[in-house]
């Protein structure tokens, strides 16, 4: 059984919408201030700052205070704790089909066919 982690499953849940998603893309190109996140958006205020803390929960962005400013950047650490999940997750599953193969090689062919 895989053992519980609640920063993976911030993570993820911080990745699992769309308006994030689109945040961490535009976080890619550079810091940002939360009203130049928000403007894309179309959203208020208030709710952006709510994507923005499941962001910074999941570890996928750093945020800083500056003057009247919140600058937000991305936290490449935070994606590769994603990207190296799935490694040993693809890796795990790719283990499980080779041993299927070999099992599969070991039973004899059935030459009969049943009409």
């Amino acid at each position: 059984m895989t053992k519980y982690d609640g920063n993976l499953n911030a993570l993820f849940l911080a990745l699992s919408d769309p308006t994030r998603r689109g945040m961490i893309q535009q976080l890619t190109a550079g810091p940002a201030s939360v009203s130049e996140l928000a403007k894309p958006t179309n959203m208020a205020l208030p709710t952006v700052l709510k994507h923005l803390e499941k962001l910074e929960d999941g570890g996928l962005i750093l945020t800083e205070k500056r003057g009247r400013t919140r600058v937000c950047r991305a936290n490449p650490k935070g994606i590769k704790v994603a990207s190296d999940w799935l490694d040993r997750m693809r890796a795990d599953w790719t283990a499980r089909l080779d041993r299927l193969e070999d099992y599969l090689d070991t039973l004899p062919e059935d030459t009969e066919t049943n009409e």
